[in-house]
């Protein structure tokens, strides 16, 4: 089906949020802070229940699934393009569930989650094996049919799929013949371990938008065309030009917390690091003096060269921003 030129209208992460019937997206939704979303058995368990209802309640498909401790991968396809209601449905009822049976409080997730739109005939094969060997990147497994928490068995036939899990599209490109499509799907994907592949989702860039030239034109014709002006959403602003001030701020911001006293200077710190805006630029924003635009910056660099979470969060937090 084709896109019905419509943009996620949820700005609550200022970010790209492109919704069509049939789109393919690869998600990760990150623990706040790095820290773990999962702490047993039961709660991947009851993740993977939330995944299975939302494909249900939504109409919308999971093709390959990762759970790893701190985050998790999904390649979904929405059948009625609707990402956004599904993500805050699959991470508001986990989130409840964790701090209710965890006897904790407040965010678990890192803001919202990151989705890249993905043109699934060029891309979904590469990046289901991508999510299927991060146990074995991250060093917990040798072989991924090692690790129960992913989609692999299934796709191996060591587990039969439920309904919510279509395993036939990745296979599909295989053969039509089951037993042949898994098996070479199996050498495909064993033969990537301990190689050292780039990760195919740093070819989306700023943009968040996976795929050959001809997708991305398409893309950015059918839904960007009216929405360039829309300083919400930095990734509209990357087909252009560097993300607005209030932007950066704001997203700093949420990474770090509203209240962190390290937020405004983490900020300033990156428009001046990744961006063109001039030291007036900048001050005139904070409404601050050029000198203590440049002296904010250089008191930044000498904390990130031992702060060690204050770097971390602000790395992804330029990945989100910058790419």
């Amino acid at each position: 089906m084709e896109p019905n030129q419509r943009i996620g209208k949820n700005l609550m992460s200022r970010q790209l949020r492109i919704e069509y019937p049939g789109a393919f997206y690869h998600v990760t939704s990150r623990g706040n802070q790095k820290q773990p979303i999962i702490l047993c058995d039961r709660d991947r368990s009851v993740l993977i229940g939330y995944i299975k209802e939302a494909m249900a309640k939504f109409n919308a498909k999971t093709h390959v699934y990762c759970l790893m401790q701190n985050h998790y991968h999904l390649l979904l396809e929405t059948l009625l393009g609707n990402l956004s209601k599904i993500l805050h449905f699959i991470n508001t009822s986990y989130t409840v569930y964790f701090n209710k049976k965890h006897a904790r409080t407040g965010h678990l997730f890192q803001g919202r989650y990151k989705a890249i739109l993905i043109e699934k005939d060029t891309y979904a094969l590469e990046l289901s094996r991508y999510i299927h060997l991060n146990p074995v990147r991250a060093g917990v497994v040798a072989f991924p049919e090692e690790y129960p928490w992913s989609s692999y068995r299934e796709y191996m036939g060591m587990r039969i799929p439920e309904s919510w899990l279509d395993t036939a599209y990745v296979l599909g490109y295989f053969g039509q013949d089951l037993g042949i499509a898994r098996s070479l799907y199996t050498d495909f994907v064993v033969e990537a371990i301990g190689q050292k592949a780039e990760n195919p989702l740093k070819k989306a860039g700023r943009s968040l938008i996976l795929g050959s030239e001809d997708f991305i034109a398409r893309i950015k014709t059918e839904f960007l065309f009216d929405a360039q002006e829309n300083r919400e959403i930095p990734a509209i602003r990357s087909f252009k030009e560097k993300p607005p001030l209030d932007i950066i701020h704001r997203t700093v911001e949420q990474s770090l917390g509203r209240k962190n006293r390290y937020a405004r200077n983490a900020a300033i710190f990156l428009c001046r690091k990744r961006t063109d805006y001039t030291l007036a630029d900048v001050a005139g924003f904070y409404g601050i003096s050029k000198s203590a635009v440049a002296k904010i910056v250089g008191q930044m660099k000498e904390m990130l060269a031992w702060n060690n979470t204050i770097e971390d969060v602000l790395k992804e937090t330029e990945e989100s921003l910058f790419g």
